[in-house]
């Protein structure tokens, strides 16, 4: 770790007034009532990589570094609740992130090294549910919105219904999509000679021309300038839509164990590569990748929770995932809550991940040209990984330095995966009552 930053100290004394009043817990004082606050969250996070075979540089071995980023970001969520006059509890969460990201291959976008190399992310979300305890059933919809820069944006909606049974258990569906419109950020190396005109560039039209070198440069329409070689193309947006159809159900098997088994099905269409990820030929010629423009997945998830005494919890974790694009993975994880006291407990965990190439990938200089989809995007390749760590919670029954403040917890983790790519992270949360 380079640094750690927990920027929500700071946010968390500003919050000391305004949150510093506890909120009653029987439900039956709020029926009939307006919206009260129920609960704060804040988190910050801090995340580091370490990567060689950036998908930039199109996967070249000798690329050292290029993949690296570092990643800040800061979050809140806040709920209030009420119960109508039928005794429905109502409740509302909103929420605000905004992370913070530099990363070496956004320097490569530009061949040169002329492009950004930080962005900035803002992705607020806002939630509302009604549940009726009596008939067991809970319905919600919400809606989430990202912008990163003037680069990419989503806007996404999401609806769920959920249905307790008699026999402790509980079925959950839920329905999102999101629509994605990406900025196409080609490097000019790309660009064939007079295929795209007026193009504005920071007020400036430009167009294309070829040097005696048989490069193409970029020349400031109207007053001659040349700009630099390797000058970053904007081109129109292209969308990508992603809809999901989730189900679960979970169920108390006895007073120590539960149970849960959830189904995803997802479909995308659209643009789904990116236009600066490169692909070098075994010609020795280089492009931009080509994949497909649908894809559907279906991960298939397991979840067994059992409480060893009253101190320890076993939670497992597996997870199979097929797509249409010949990838297949298993994810398993363990995690191991240890209840030190009544109110501080540490849980160590464990994830081992593996997974298969999609039909589209190969390593650097090694697609043909007669190839009609490539990807050198290691994300997309053969790999294993594990991830393992532990988090400390502090959560005392009258609250930490006051009553709002109900629990405190930090988590650390270190990934490690076989692509050369190492990363770690650390996380603050502080939970107000």
């Amino acid at each position: 770790m380079k640094k750690i930053c927990l920027t929500v100290i700071g946010m968390y004394l500003l919050m000391v007034q305004a949150f510093s009043q506890s909120t009653p817990t029987d439900s039956s004082i709020y029926k009939g009532r307006k919206l009260k606050l129920d609960e704060v969250n804040i988190v910050s996070s801090y995340y580091d990589q370490t990567a060689d075979k950036s998908a930039v540089m199109g996967g070249r071995p000798d690329a050292k570094g290029i993949g690296n980023v570092t990643d800040l970001a800061n979050g809140f969520d806040i709920r209030f609740i009420s119960w109508d006059g039928k005794g429905r509890k109502n409740s509302l969460t909103g929420g605000l992130g905004i992370d913070y990201h530099t990363a070496a291959s956004q320097a490569f976008v530009d061949s040169n090294g002329h492009a950004k190399r930080n962005g900035t992310r803002i992705y607020p979300t806002i939630d509302w549910s009604i549940e009726n305890e009596q008939k067991g059933t809970e319905f919600g919809i919400g809606a989430y919105y990202s912008a990163e820069h003037k680069y990419y944006h989503s806007i996404g909606l999401n609806t769920s219904w959920s249905k307790k049974t008699k026999n402790n258990g509980e079925f959950t569906t839920k329905l999102t999509s999101y629509f994605d419109r990406i900025k196409m950020i080609i490097p000019s190396e790309f660009v064939p000679v007079d295929s795209i005109k007026n193009v504005n560039a920071g007020g400036d039209s430009i167009v294309y021309v070829t040097t005696a070198s048989g490069r193409t440069e970029a020349l400031s329409y109207g007053t001659g300038q040349l700009l630099d070689k390797g000058t970053p193309v904007h081109t129109p947006s292209r969308a990508r839509d992603t809809y999901t159809a989730s189900f679960s159900f979970a169920q108390i098997i006895n007073s120590r164990t539960d149970a849960s088994i959830a189904l995803d099905l997802v479909y995308q269409s659209g643009y789904l590569g990116l236009p600066f990820h490169r692909v070098f030929f075994n010609t020795g010629k280089d492009t931009i990748e080509n994949l497909p423009g649908q894809r559907f997945k279906i991960p298939i998830g397991l979840r067994l929770n059992y409480f060893l005494g009253d101190r320890i919890i076993l939670r497992t974790y597996y997870r199979f995932y097929i797509d249409n694009w010949g990838l297949r993975s298993h994810t398993a994880e363990l995690e191991v809550p240890i209840k030190v006291t009544p109110f501080f407990s540490i849980s160590p965990f464990y994830r081992y991940y593996i997974q298969s190439a999609v039909d589209y990938f190969a390593p650097y200089a090694q697609h043909s040209p007669d190839d009609k989809y490539y990807t050198s995007n290691y994300a997309l390749a053969a790999f294993t990984s594990q991830f393992y760590g532990a988090g400390l919670r502090l959560a005392p029954p009258k609250g930490i330095l006051m009553k709002s403040l109900a629990a405190i917890e930090v988590r650390y983790g270190h990934y490690t995966q076989t692509t050369a790519l190492n990363s770690d992270i650390i996380s603050l949360n502080l939970k107000f009552k």
